[in-house]
C-alpha cells in the first residue's frame, strides 16, 4: 500500500453514492466473499484512510469501484476513483492547459455531475488567493494539442454545437432555466469526449468559441441551480477553451461571472481579486465593452462595501466605456451587457448603500430605467427587476406603488431558478416592515411562491 495525498476522486464519489464508511466497509466484505477474496475485510478506518490518499492493494479498487457504481446505478472503474495513475481529478478547479487532459477533466466534472442530479453537491468551492491565482493563470495560458488524429469533429457536427449552444443560450434567458440544465450539461459531456478525440486545425476556433459559449453557459445554469462548486468548474473551463479560441475580451468576461458568484456569496473581497485580474487583462485586449462590464461590477462590489465614492467612480467609467463602444456592434456572448444591465447594476448598488445608511441613493429609478432599456427575450432578469423595484419602493416608503410593481412581477415570476428566489427574499424583507393591506396581500403571495419553489435559497441578493 502506499500512502499520498487525499483522495479528492474517491471523497467526491462516495459523497456521491450517499454511503457511510461503514456501509461502504460491509458491502466490500461481503462482495469479497461472494467472489472468493476472504481475506478482504476492511473496517471503516481503512476506508478512511483509502479517502486520505491510502491506495490499496487489488482486488480492492475493483471492488470499491463495483460497491459505488451498483449504488451510482452507473459503471466505475478504479481510475474513476483515483486508485490508479490516470484518474481524473475531480474536486480541484485546476485545469491542464494540455487540451486532451483538459477535456478529460472536463469530462469528470460532467460525468460526476449528471450522477448527482438528486443529490447534493460534492465538489467544494474554491475562494481566496487560490481563486483569483487561478483566473489569472487560465487567462494567461498557452495550450497545444497532444491528438494526432482528428475524428472529433467534422465541419456538420461544429455547426451542429454552435446551433445548439445558441438555442440552449436563448432558452436559458427565460425565468426557469434550470429546467435545461441537465440538457446543457450533457451536450457539455459529449464535446469533451469529441474534443479527446482530436479537432482539425481550420475547425479549432469555431469549436473552441462554441465550447467556451457552452462552458460558460452551464457554469451560469449551475450557479442559478444553487451548485456552486460544478458552476466554477463549467468557468474555468470555458476560460481554457477561450484562450485556445483566441477570442480577445472572453475570457475576462467569463471571469466576472466568477466575481459575480463571489458577490452572490458575500465574498466581496474574492470579487475584486477576480476583477482586478480581468481588467488587467481585458485592458490588454482593448475591448471597450469587456472594460465596462468589469467596471460596472467593481462598482457593484465597492457598493456592497460601503464604499460610496469608489462605487460611483467606476459606475461613471462604465458609462463612459459604454458610450466607447455604442458604435461598435457587440460581440453574441456580450449581447446581454448593455445600458439596462449597467443600469441594473446602479440599482442593486443603490439598494445595497441605502441598507448601509448612506442616503440620497434611492434605487427605483434605475430599476425603472433597467427595464424600460431591457431588449426583448432576457425573461428572468426583467422578473428581477421588478422584483427588485418592488422592494426598492418599500424601502423608499411607497408602499402602494411598490404593492403594484409587486404583484405584477409575481404575476411573471419563475422560481426555478435561485437567483430569482433570491430576489423575492429582498422582497419580502422589505415588506416586513409594513402592515398595510396590500403590502400584506404581496408578502403572502410572495411567501406562497417560494414555499412551493423548485430551488430556494437563503440569499438576498
Amino acid at each position: 500500500m502506499s500512502k499520498g495525498t487525499v483522495n479528492a476522486e474517491l471523497q467526491a464519489w462516495v459523497t456521491a453514492s450517499g454511503l457511510s464508511h461503514g456501509e461502504i466497509a460491509r458491502r466490500i466484505t461481503a462482495l469479497a466473499l461472494r467472489s472468493g477474496h476472504r481475506q478482504v475485510a476492511p473496517d471503516t478506518t481503512r476506508v478512511r484512510r483509502w479517502l486520505d490518499g491510502e491506495h490499496p492493494r487489488p482486488p480492492v479498487p475493483e471492488l470499491l469501484a463495483q460497491v459505488l457504481g451498483d449504488e451510482l446505478g452507473h459503471s466505475l472503474t478504479p481510475s474513476d476513483l483515483g486508485l490508479v495513475p490516470t484518474g481524473v481529478a475531480l474536486d480541484t478547479i485546476q485545469v491542464p492547459l494540455l487540451t486532451e487532459p483538459a477535456a478529460a477533466t472536463l469530462a469528470g466534472w460532467t460525468r460526476m455531475d449528471l450522477l448527482m442530479l438528486d443529490r447534493r453537491e460534492a465538489l467544494t468551492l474554491a475562494a481566496g488567493t487560490t481563486l483569483v491565482a487561478l483566473a489569472e493563470h487560465l487567462l494567461g495560458g498557452t495550450s497545444r494539442t497532444l491528438a494526432q488524429s482528428a475524428t472529433g469533429f467534422d465541419a456538420d457536427s461544429t455547426t451542429a454545437l454552435e446551433v445548439g449552444t445558441r438555442m440552449f443560450t436563448d432558452l436559458e434567458a427565460g425565468p426557469g432555466s434550470g429546467i435545461y440544465r441537465t440538457a446543457i450539461v450533457g451536450l457539455l459531456a459529449e464535446v469533451a469526449r469529441r474534443i479527446q478525440d482530436g479537432v482539425p486545425t481550420g475547425l479549432r476556433p469555431r469549436v473552441f468559441a462554441a465550447t467556451a459559449d457552452l462552458a460558460a453557459l452551464a457554469g451560469w445554469v449551475s450557479h442559478d441551480a444553487g451548485r456552486y462548486g460544478t458552476a466554477q468548474r463549467y468557468w474555468s473551463y470555458a476560460i481554457h477553451a477561450a484562450v485556445q479560441a483566441r477570442i480577445p475580451g472572453r475570457g475576462p468576461e467569463i471571469v466576472t461571472r466568477m466575481s459575480h458568484q463571489m458577490i452572490y456569496l458575500g465574498r466581496f473581497d474574492d470579487a475584486l481579486g477576480l476583477l482586478d485580474v480581468a481588467a488587467a487583462k481585458a485592458d490588454r485586449d482593448g475591448q471597450p465593452l469587456v472594460r465596462a462590464l468589469i467596471q460596472s461590477q467593481t462598482g457593484r462590489v465597492h457598493a456592497a462595501l460601503g464604499n460610496p465614492r469608489q462605487s460611483a467612480r467606476h459606475l461613471d467609467h462604465a458609462d463612459q466605456l459604454l458610450a466607447d463602444a455604442a458604435s461598435t456592434p457587440a460581440p453574441a456572448w456580450l449581447a446581454y451587457f448593455d445600458g439596462a444591465e449597467h443600469a441594473g447594476a446602479r440599482a442593486v448598488s443603490a439598494r445595497d448603500l441605502t441598507h448601509q445608511g448612506y442616503r440620497g441613493h434611492p434605487a427605483s429609478p434605475h430599476f425603472e430605467a433597467a427595464l424600460r432599456l431591457r431588449a426583448p427575450g432576457y425573461q428572468r432578469v426583467r422578473v428581477m427587476d421588478r422584483i427588485g423595484l418592488a422592494a426598492a419602493l418599500l424601502d423608499e416608503g411607497e408602499p402602494e406603488r411598490a404593492a403594484a410593481a409587486g404583484q405584477q412581477a409575481l404575476d411573471s415570476a419563475g422560481l426555478d431558478s435561485a437567483l430569482v428566489a433570491s430576489r423575492m427574499n429582498t422582497l419580502l424583507a422589505a415588506a416586513d416592515r409594513y402592515r398595510a393591506p396590500e403590502v400584506s396581500q404581496l408578502r403572502t403571495r410572495a411567501a406562497d411562491l417560494m414555499s412551493r419553489a423548485p430551488l430556494s435559497t437563503a440569499m438576498a441578493a
